[in-house]
């Protein structure tokens, strides 16, 4: 993916990290520089725990285990960004939110991951 891409898909989780803010109670976002922020912190975390567990881990797997380690990154990045709190029963929320506007509107492109 080139420079462009990386930086429409940052601004398009922020965008959605702003929204989900407005909509989950217990989770939310101070502006659009702490979402951009946000954004990068939680694709690192989840780039982390990839790397650390396998891809069977990330929450692009669909399944329970995902879902949650979604939520994990989502509570460990607010303790990291300081524009952005979340509540362990707001992250599960967002993690959902954020998994059901990813079928809707990829943050990243599917055709690109590895198949396994």
């Amino acid at each position: 993916m080139n420079v462009l891409g990386h930086v429409v898909r940052f601004i398009v989780s922020a965008l959605v990290l702003l929204f989900v803010g407005h909509i989950v109670p217990g989770f939310r976002v101070m502006g659009f520089w702490h979402a951009i922020l946000a954004a990068i912190v939680i694709t690192l975390l989840g780039m982390a725990m990839e790397a650390i567990f396998g891809r069977r881990i990330s929450p692009y797997g669909r399944g329970i285990i995902g879902f949650i380690c979604g939520a994990i990154v989502i509570y460990v990045a607010q303790l990291i960004v300081p524009g952005m709190h979340a509540s362990i029963l707001g992250a599960l929320l967002a993690s959902l939110v954020i998994g059901i506007i990813d079928l809707f509107v990829p943050t990243s492109l599917r055709g690109s991951r590895h198949e396994e």
